[in-house]
């Protein structure tokens, strides 16, 4: 999970620094964001479940039998649920043999790092339903998860047996997916919510870790913070109030209550939620997101020590669903549910991990059932599986081959959106043998007035991400909504960057004055590159904001240029905040993609020997992590090494033998010394390879036509121009090629495209004007 948000936050940064012209010289006003409380813990110890036990017995009892207090166990026959007795299977090519030795051990026979048969122990048991995983100890205090895992279900639905979690996928030694890579390293992927107070405690000296922590399992000061002091107020005669020493009191929901208007059906909140505490809590461990420290305990702010995923392709459908595995948080933060003030524990009991109650019955606490729990809303027999409100409202996606989760967005079910934008949709994962079109065509005969759901921003991401330049003003108008999640503004941030102009300024601006920290981090982002005079206008009051995620961006944006203008009182805050950064990243020295950060921080300060170590650093790591070649070769080429460049993208391709990165910078590096045929051979593969990343086809239909080959040009244009109906270069250059072809009509037609997909782009009117 880390490694790709890592991996996106590693160059998010380079990408705007390229795309943020539009900002020089622009002002924007400063109000300050609101400051959110800070936990001082200092000094406090962990105490251990067995003495919260003492005064919370029934709560105990309760988490004892839950998945958390199973999260991770040492190896044990209670704990172990897989078949040990000499049990086999096969999975490309190799036998994995499951035994217990004279001792006891629990052991395995397969493929270790080198891809010969090796014996190995399990220590550990990881997970408890519908699969458990199995950890094996390497030296230096590494843990790896075996992607070999048993199915703890019931043999009568297909349990009871191991499995490969890439099944399919033909994963050998020396890819970073086998379970002796880099991504099954349990200490970085998977520690930190299995066990409590977990510390990595990683060593970059002796590349070793010493990871720890305080219980192996989620207990419960994984949730409730450390609780030394509230032990401490407990032991006092009479204790009472409300200063019991907890660190993460999770009181938002203590005397609110919901009730149900009889006209809508549905509930209101007492009063309005004014905390996001419970909700952060859980998602340090039920959320896509990257880790930048492990000082952080419950009861802190989630951004001091996590940077979570927007709402962004290949994690999310455009609609906000969850795609690939995201957890809950992210698709949460877009429901009306959260907007109404819900809570994580308003539906789940917390310590034995329960629904408040079964079934429909945790919904119709607060939608009234003979308005909801009826034929004449759902439409379904009562009683079967359509007739449940998770069914329509929270589809699930399996992932790990076994476990299903639902969506946590709590959407109305839109089977038109399938059809118009290709997204999952609840009433197809159940009538698989029909199409959208017929679950469209259902919904609008039981309900013909249209019911959009909460989640309006569908379309217009849908649209931005294919690059159809006609959702400008709606990606404008939901980043600058206030009432809109903030996870969706900072998603619509995100998006316009990627085209960046003028208009942005309002939405960038309330951006940075947001109270939520991932838009003002989205706005901070989205400076980078920005004119040095408008850097230390708008970011050194982010230097002191309250939360680190934020001082950290606001410090790598100004980092280079922007740094130098900076006055005396400034710099001390810009000093601060940039070592939080790359604090952050040695705290992750154990990964190619923090190597690849700090290679970029040292590039942008003008430090070229410190930033190429870094780099190659990270290929030491993981020769197969490509930016890190993308990003080497680019700063060669900028100091004059452009046979060195093609040389490292060379070698990257004989690493990452296919990838259209590589081949396509390789091309522009062979384009710059003149080897044009040797170029085109490059762009084409890259562009053959992802021809869903518009610039590559783009790039290779421009460089066929500076050689003279308009025609094949135009093919590839328009063979692109059908996965990205609305792209504004690639129209630009069918009118511009058609034109030099003397096929005006031809450029018309693209013209007209391009007017209406760009109607206010004032290089598209200065194109206009001069075809009149």
């Amino acid at each position: 999970m880390n490694r790709i948000l890592a991996g996106a936050a590693a160059f998010v940064v380079i990408a705007l620094v390229a795309a943020a012209w539009f900002f020089r010289h622009q002002s924007l006003p400063s109000p300050q964001p609101q400051p959110q409380a800070v936990v001082d813990v200092a000094g406090l110890a962990y105490v251990g479940s067995a003495t919260c036990a003492g005064c919370h017995e029934a709560e105990y009892a309760s988490w004892r039998t839950s998945q958390h207090a199973r999260a991770m166990q040492e190896a044990s026959p209670a704990a172990m649920l897989a078949n040990f007795d000499d049990s086999t299977f096969d999975h490309a090519g190799v036998r994995s043999r499951f035994f217990r030795d004279d001792s006891g051990d629990f052991k395995l026979r397969t493929d270790g790092p080198d891809g010969t048969l090796q014996d190995f122990t399990v220590r550990y048991t990881f997970g408890v339903y519908p699969l458990q995983q199995y950890l094996v100890e390497f030296p230096r205090g590494r843990l790896q998860s075996l992607t070999t895992a048993w199915d703890t279900r019931a043999q009568s639905v297909g349990g009871q047996r191991w499995f490969h979690l890439y099944s399919g996928q033909d994963i050998t030694a020396g890819n970073p997916l086998h379970w002796t890579g880099i991504d099954q390293n349990w200490n970085y992927q998977c520690a930190d919510c299995h066990s409590t107070n977990l510390r990595k405690n990683y060593d970059a000296a002796t590349d070793s870790f010493a990871t720890s922590w305080s219980e192996i399992n989620v207990a419960c000061e994984a949730c409730h913070g450390p609780g030394e002091a509230h032990v401490a107020w407990a032991d006092q005669p009479g204790a009472s109030g409300e200063a019991n020493g907890l660190v993460a009191r999770l009181d938002e929901r203590r005397g609110v209550t919901w009730t149900i208007d009889p006209a809508s059906g549905s509930a209101s909140r007492s009063s309005p939620r004014d905390s996001s505490l419970e909700i952060e809590v859980c998602a340090r461990c039920h959320a896509r997101r990257g880790q930048f420290a492990d000082d952080h305990v419950a009861g802190q702010p989630f951004h001091d020590a996590y940077r979570p995923a927007l709402i962004e392709p290949g994690l999310y459908w455009p609609d906000g669903q969850m795609r690939d595995e995201v957890y809950n948080y992210g698709s949460f933060l877009t429901s009306r549910m959260a907007a109404k003030g819900v809570t994580c524990a308003d539906c789940h009991e917390p310590h034995g991990q329960k629904l408040r109650a079964p079934g429909n019955a945790v919904c119709v606490q607060c939608h009234l059932a003979q308005k909801f729990d009826t034929p004449a809303h759902h439409h379904h027999q009562a009683e079967t599986a359509g007739s449940q409100c998770a069914a329509c409202h929270m589809p699930m996606t399996t992932y790990m081959v076994v476990d299903p989760r639902h969506d946590h967005s709590f959407r109305i079910p839109r089977p038109d959106r399938s059809v118009a934008l290709g997204v999952p949709n609840a009433c197809s994962s159940c009538h698989e043998d029909r199409a959208a079109s017929w679950a469209a065509a259902a919904v609008r005969d039981w309900y013909p007035q249209l019911k959009p759901g909460f989640q309006d921003f569908a379309e217009t991401f849908a649209a931005a991400d294919l690059g159809d330049g006609r959702a400008r003003p709606s990606l404008l108008a939901l980043a600058e909504e206030a009432a809109q999640p903030a996870i969706v503004r900072a998603s619509a941030i995100w998006r316009l960057a990627r085209d960046p102009r003028p208009d942005m300024l309002p939405a960038v601006r309330k951006g940075l004055n947001s109270p939520d920290p991932s838009l003002r981090v989205a706005a901070a982002e989205t400076l980078a590159g920005s004119d040095p005079s408008l850097l230390v206008t708008e970011l050194p009051r982010l230097l002191g904001d309250p939360i680190r995620l934020v001082r950290m961006t606001a410090a790598r944006t100004l980092a280079g240029p922007g740094e130098s203008r900076l006055d005396a009182a400034q710099l001390g805050q810009f000093t601060a905040a940039l070592e939080e950064y790359v604090a952050a990243q040695r705290f992750n020295a154990d990964r190619p993609e923090a190597h690849g950060n700090l290679g970029s921080l040292h590039a942008v300060r003008g430090d070229a020997a410190a930033a190429e170590a870094e780099y190659r650093a990270a290929l030491a790591i993981d020769p197969l992590f490509v930016p890190a070649w993308v990003n080497l070769a680019d700063l060669l080429r900028t100091t004059g090494r452009e046979t060195e460049a093609a040389t490292t993208l060379r070698e990257g391709i004989a690493v990452a033998s296919g990838n259209a990165e590589l081949h396509h910078s390789l091309g522009l590096s062979l384009v710059r010394s003149g080897e044009t045929n040797a170029a085109l051979v490059e762009l084409e593969i890259a562009a053959r390879a992802a021809p869903d990343i518009a610039r590559y086809p783009y790039v290779y239909a421009i460089a066929l036509h500076s050689t003279g080959r308009g025609e094949a040009a135009i093919k590839v244009l328009d063979e692109a121009l059908a996965r990205h109906p609305a792209n504004r270069e690639m129209l630009t250059a069918l009118v511009t090629i058609n034109l030099e072809a003397g096929r005006k009509d031809d450029a018309l037609q693209y013209l007209a495209k391009l007017v209406e997909a760009y109607p206010n782009d004032p290089e598209v009117s200065q194109l206009l004007q001069s075809m009149r």
